[in-house]
């Protein structure tokens, strides 16, 4: 089903908008075909990968090509939909109660998201089974029920080795807490018409970087393929309004190296310098946009981003940790007036807890470091994925950087220091050691 509605999206947005996606030539959602598997064939992708054109690209191109990947976005976002959920044809085998009629030969279903169904890469021993609310859903209220239900779904069913959670990771019933209090707040937020003037029904792409975008060889500020939307849903527009993608993202600045001389250490300054100024510009252009451009996107961009960010992480507890919804909850409580919500916060923290909780985002704050480190050097994604042909370096390079990690670990450790052996090779990101 998750393939037919993949096949929907592109197609839909191909045919209303006129976006460069790859022409459909045959598919078949049946797995008992002959090819035993589900599948579609489309047309080759003219072009190159943006990401591989990008650093030889200028700044002016940079900056141009920006301009023309944040004009596709505001006509993704032209199209409008009567629900929240995934787009399917109108005689799709699914109960009529589950079929909002969008036009004539399609519906909006349920949410075919692996974040629904419980079906990513690598959380099979977690998650048992789909969510009981996959939707589609007509309001936000529903949508947030949706999102809470999930949360459950994703626990464990039954009790988890500790030696394989992070330090911050949180017990199963820290989630169950954790996710009732969510439903009182993000019900409360939910009912905030600023908040309802931003959850706009909306279908973008959800993976929007330089690896699912081609471009021209000749002229890489010439966009000639998008790929990659198995995982188009329409959602509430404020679930896209603030992220960034990677060829609008503001650099990382690093430490200075102590070890490098004062000249060296200059001409990297004027480089960082430069390579600031240019993704300055790059998000600049694409921030103008969004905000001026897209009006779906525009009140949830003008809002203070607290507001929504409990949406993003309440259904994925488990996955991100005790820490990381804990943190949201946090915010929001302290500044629950000052951002004019009415009433109180349904969650007020005790002081012990906001203790624990300053020790355990400490771990968490370095394991992000540590990750977003890791997917700058290595040049790869939040998940690990890597290009076949880099593959070879890139472990060198990872095993080299994993070492270094657990020999500081060991150095802090001999120190009495918190930091352990153990406690590093938990906290480190990927699987590969």
């Amino acid at each position: 089903m998750a393939l037919t509605c993949s096949l929907i999206h592109a197609g839909i947005v191909r045919s209303k908008i006129s976006l460069p996606i790859p022409k459909i030539l045959d598919w078949n959602d049946d797995p008992s075909n002959p090819a035993g598997t589900e599948y579609i064939i489309q047309e080759h992708v003219a072009g190159v990968q943006l990401h591989q054109e990008w650093h030889k690209m200028n700044p002016e191109q940079h900056m141009l090509c920006t301009k023309a990947l944040s004009l596709t976005i505001k006509k993704m976002a032209s199209l409008d939909f009567p629900a929240y959920g995934s787009l399917y044809f109108a005689d799709a085998p699914l109960d009529s109660d589950l079929k909002i009629p969008f036009e004539q030969g399609f519906c909006v279903g349920p949410h075919c998201s692996p974040v629904f169904w419980n079906r990513n890469p690598g959380e099979h021993e977690l998650y048992r089974g789909p969510s009981p609310n996959c939707g589609p859903w007509r309001d936000l209220t529903s949508y947030c029920r949706g999102l809470i239900d999930t949360g459950f779904s994703r626990l464990p069913k039954e009790a988890v080795n500790n030696r394989k959670l992070l330090p911050y990771q949180g017990s199963i019933q820290d989630h169950v807490r954790l996710l009732k209090t969510s439903r009182e707040v993000i019900q409360k937020l939910s009912e905030d018409e600023r908040v309802k003037d931003a959850a706009t029904p909306a279908l973008l792409h959800p993976d929007f970087h330089k690896r699912n975008i081609y471009v021209s060889a000749e002229e890489p500020t010439v966009i000639t393929g998008l790929i990659d939307w198995q995982s188009t849903s329409i959602e509430p527009a404020f679930i896209y309004a603030n992220e960034t993608p990677d060829f609008a993202a503001l650099p990382m600045v690093p430490e200075a190296d102590p070890l490098e001389d004062e000249q060296d250490e200059t001409e990297i300054s004027r480089q960082k310098e430069r390579e600031l100024k240019d993704a300055s510009a790059c998000y600049q252009t694409y921030d103008v946009v969004m905000t001026a451009l897209v009006p779906k996107l525009r009140p949830a961009r003008l809002l203070d981003p607290t507001l929504f960010r409990l949406f993003h992480y309440c259904h994925t507890t488990w996955r991100d940790s005790a820490v990381a919804v804990r943190q949201e909850l946090i915010e929001l409580s302290a500044r629950w007036a000052e951002l004019g919500l009415e009433g109180s916060c349904p969650y007020s923290p005790t002081e012990a807890e906001l203790k624990q909780h300053a020790r355990d985002y400490e771990d968490f704050e370095a394991v992000q470091a540590l990750k977003s480190w890791l997917r700058d050097n290595l040049d790869t994604n939040s998940d690990g994925w890597i290009s076949s042909d880099a593959w070879d370096a890139a472990r060198v390079a990872h095993r080299a950087a994993y070492d270094e990690w657990i020999q500081t670990a060991k150095e802090a450790e001999s120190r009495g220091e918190d930091m352990t052996v153990a406690k590093a090779d938990k906290m480190w990101p990927f699987d590969a050691r």
